[in-house]
Order: structure tokens, then sequence, then C-alpha cells
């Protein structure tokens, strides 16, 4: 398993947020029931930075929390029969399924959980779970999408006891 983080945030974080991380990355590839030992890459960057990236590959000129950028495409999330015979999906030196990258703005973990009235491990943690979703082929465009991907956040965060609370 490679669990790449990265800290290019200039301003001081004061949570073990490695920990929180990778917590998470390992219960949601457990949740999903991923087959393969993963590689997946987090960076975590301040509100100009993701609003550049957002801008770039997005066409959406404002920062946002997250942006996720899977490596494999799946015709049903989280189903791996989709994927495994795309060699290109799998990393050649180590056979670890490339997950992608997950960038998180750290200033908007702050406000966001000053707004959302939970600490920042909660909102940094979500925002993991969130991504990972992502990268496992879940979406939220249509409601139903929505909601499912929802409960599968709020039941990844329950399992390692991360609340609103804490």
């Amino acid at each position: 398993m490679n669990i790449s983080i990265e800290n290019n945030y200039d301003g001081v974080i004061d949570i073990n947020y490695r920990e929180i991380i990778i917590s998470v990355v390992l219960e949601t590839i457990s949740f999903v029931e991923c087959p393969y030992e993963c590689e997946v890459n987090v960076t975590l960057v301040d509100n100009n930075t993701i609003r550049q990236m957002n801008r770039e590959q997005r066409n959406i000129d404002r920062a946002t929390d997250v942006l996720s950028f899977p490596m494999s495409e799946y015709n049903v999330p989280a189903q791996f029969a989709d994927i495994e015979e795309d060699l290109s999906c799998f990393n050649p030196d180590t056979g670890e399924l490339l997950l992608g990258d997950i960038v998180i703005s750290y200033d908007k973990v702050i406000s966001q959980s000053e707004e959302y009235h939970h600490s920042i491990k909660r909102e940094i943690a979500f925002l993991t779970a969130h991504s990972m979703l992502h990268l496992f082929g879940y979406d939220h465009i249509k409601d139903k999408e929505r909601l499912e991907m929802e409960e599968k956040q709020n039941l990844i965060l329950k399992n390692l006891g991360i609340t609103r609370e804490n």
C-alpha cells in the first residue's frame, strides 16, 4: 500500500493530519472491498492553489474544498471487474491499483469545520472519504447518487469513530 501525503500548505496545521488521512484511506479501501493493494496521493494546499487547479482542470474560477483525480474509470462504482483487464490502472513496478490524486484545501478545512460546527479532524476525514469514493467511481450528480455517496461517507467515518462531536 502506497499512501503518499504531501503538505504544500504554508500555514500551521496543528493536528496529526497524516494519521487521519491514512486511517480514512485504509477504511475506504476496506469499505468498498477493494481486492488490491492501492496507491493514492494526497496533497494539502491553500485556497489560492486549489482555485488555480479548479480553474485549470474544471474551468471553475473559485476555491473548492477538495479535488479528485481518479486514474481508473468504473462502469459501476467500485466494481473491480471493470478495471482488471486494463493494465494502465496498475503500477507496473508494484502491481498496486492506481487510485489517483486527492487535493484538499486546508483553508477550506478550517472554514468549513467552523461553518458546520465540527472539528478540523472531522472535516479533513470527511473530505478524504468523499474524495476516496470519487476515486472508486462514485459521484453525486444525481440526487440518488448523492444520497448513496453521503451514506457511504457517513458509514466510513462512523467505522472510524469520527463524528461531528469529535
